[in-house]
């Protein structure tokens, strides 16, 4: 049995597990072991990701984590833009510090470091202790820059969650944000794998059609 929907994504339901857990079901995949085993080297060398308690199938039983998403907290306080940009700068960065988990590819490909590969604000919780990365299905050995760039493209181009005046305020905000987050974690760096990283995004099955024809657009640009 599973308790009330929190949240719903693209890929995945989050529900009330009772005992301060919930419960990521994916609708399809593989199967969960990977993401956990990713998860647990994380936290391992002192990240913040919820605690792993149970993986089997398409479902992910994990710490619950109480407090909003960045991105929402942009929607009710659009002057901490600069200052969440900051933190997901240096979220990526901490992460990146991180040998990569042996034999653990990410969607990125391989690399001698721990990247996310989907590391935005829908996807960092601030929670009572502290900004907390969930959704940790892509991840795995990578290269850092290749993240930043993933980041850029995901935060430039995809649609943005919500009722119409919070997509508006948001949208009109965009861009002060993107450009402040890859300021802080190495725009040059990022801005030289942008047209190969839009190749792999396009691969998203997920992907809405007006977000490919932004990809396309932002890795012409680059």
């Amino acid at each position: 049995m599973t308790g009330p929907l929190l949240a719903r994504g693209r890929a995945a339901d989050v529900f009330d597990a009772g005992d301060g857990r919930v419960l990521r079901r994916y609708r399809e995949g593989e199967g969960t072991e990977r993401e956990a085993r990713v998860m647990e080297h994380a936290r391992r060398h002192g990240f913040p990701v919820p605690a792993v308690h149970d993986a089997r199938g398409t479902d992910l039983v994990l710490e619950r984590i109480d407090g909003p998403t960045m991105l929402a907290d942009l929607a009710r306080r659009p002057w901490r833009v600069h200052a969440h940009a900051r933190t997901l700068a240096d979220l990526h960065s901490r992460l990146h510090a991180i040998p990569a988990p042996p034999g653990l590819p990410s969607l990125l490909g391989d690399g001698p470091r721990l990247v996310h590969a989907d590391l935005h604000p829908d996807n960092v919780l601030l929670g009572p202790d502290g900004p907390v990365v969930i959704d940790w299905q892509a991840a795995g050995g990578g290269v850092p820059a290749d993240d930043v760039a993933f980041a850029w493209i995901i935060m430039t181009t995809s649609e943005i969650p919500g009722p119409r005046p919070v997509r508006a305020l948001l949208g009109a905000g965009r861009q002060l944000f993107v450009d402040a987050f890859v300021t802080h974690a190495g725009r040059a760096e990022a801005q030289a794998r942008l047209a190969s990283m839009a190749v792999l995004r396009l691969d998203d099955p997920h992907l809405r059609p007006r977000e490919r024809t932004q990809v396309r657009a932002l890795a012409e640009r680059s």
